[in-house]
């Protein structure tokens, strides 16, 4: 699968380890193919241009899906969330990516750098790739009011 990351300075955070580069490697090591929307240094930079650049990359099928990071999560949330199609979901535990994946087939993921540890994102991302979108009328008829 085709993987969108994206993030802002807050990947390249210190301390080490860099969650940007970790994270990365860690989706390749999983089989998955990175589409990688930047940032690529530790410079500040704004989120919502990184947000905006992994919906592109999905929208126009370049990637399947797309893992975003900033601070906490939300502010690459929201601005991901503004494209019709994306549904970005901030994930702070397994059951809230499973239930993102199995009710709402969210497309994004949203992670905050300085809400999780490194594992805890690991973690996050493998229930990300085990979970998968239910189906139903129910879900469908929801998610199809989101627009």
């Amino acid at each position: 699968m085709n993987i969108a990351w994206g993030c802002d300075h807050s990947g390249y955070e210190g301390p080490p380890p860099i969650y940007k580069t970790e994270l990365v490697r860690y989706i390749e090591e999983l089989g998955h193919t990175v589409v990688d929307c930047g940032t690529f240094g530790p410079e500040s930079v704004d989120y919502p241009d990184y947000a905006n650049a992994v919906c592109a990359a999905i929208l126009s099928g370049k990637a399947d899906e797309g893992i975003l990071m900033c601070g906490t999560g939300l502010g690459v949330a929201m601005a991901a969330n503004r494209h019709k199609g994306v549904r970005a979901a901030v994930c702070t535990n397994a059951e809230m990516v499973k239930m993102a994946r199995e009710h709402n087939n969210a497309n994004v993921l949203c992670l905050g750098r300085r809400i999780l540890t490194l594992d805890e994102c690991e973690r996050l991302i493998d229930t990300w790739f085990e979970a998968r979108f239910q189906g139903g009328e129910r879900h469908l008829r929801r998610i199809a009011k989101m627009g």
